[in-house]
This record gives C-alpha cells, sequence and structure tokens, in this order.
C-alpha cells in the first residue's frame, strides 16, 4: 500500500511556512531544497522539513492538508512544536541511509 504525507517546510528564518502533500516525502524534499520546484517555494528557500504526518488513504491527505492551510500561522506553528519543539530541519532523517552527497552537492547546499 502507498503512502502519502502532509509536510510543513519553512526557511532558514522561519520566516515563511509552507504545507504541501506527496506520495513520495524523499523525492519531494529533495526537490524542495535542491530547487527544483519552480514557485513560491524556490522564491523564499523553503528547504527544511519541520513537520510531517502520513496517511494510507490519498483522501485522508488531501483533507488534513486542506484544513492545516486553512489554519492560522499561529495554530500551524503549534502543531510543528508539538512533534519538533526546536523546529529542527528533519530531513536528515529521512537521508541518513542514503549514501553521502558529493562535495559538489554539500557545496551547492551550503549556499542555499
Amino acid at each position: 500500500m502507498k503512502a502519502f504525507y502532509v509536510y510543513m517546510m519553512t526557511n532558514q528564518s522561519r520566516v515563511v511556512l509552507y504545507t504541501g502533500i506527496t506520495n513520495s516525502l524523499m523525492r519531494r524534499v529533495w526537490q524542495h531544497q535542491s530547487g527544483e520546484i519552480e514557485g513560491f517555494t524556490k522564491a523564499y528557500k523553503v528547504n527544511r522539513l519541520v513537520y510531517y504526518e502520513c496517511f494510507d488513504d490519498p483522501r485522508d491527505a488531501i483533507a488534513r492538508e486542506k484544513e492545516i492551510k486553512g489554519w492560522r500561522r499561529q495554530k500551524k506553528n503549534a502543531l510543528v512544536g508539538t512533534k519538533n519543539p526546536k523546529w529542527a530541519d528533519l530531513s536528515p532523517m529521512l537521508f541518513q541511509h542514503m549514501k553521502r552527497p558529493s562535495h559538489t552537492s554539500a557545496a551547492r547546499a551550503e549556499r542555499q
């Protein structure tokens, strides 16, 4: 059975908070971090995964994404704080089993 994820990402200064949905959290986070996705997240350098939830049914994930997107920022911040009170970037744990990035990709990541 395929998993579906609702996730929240922010930028270094935590000025913006982006909520999205995907069926591959690892791929989508990588796309945000590498600047592959044009638009809002690229313009605001949204590259830090701070929260995610997993669903079996895509309809449940879509409903949850819509619910969260309808909230005020304070309520979204509180949700992140329940599972990630320090707002740490959770993406390293997604990629920990993968090969370490090359020197070139690590340098590119530092510039972002």
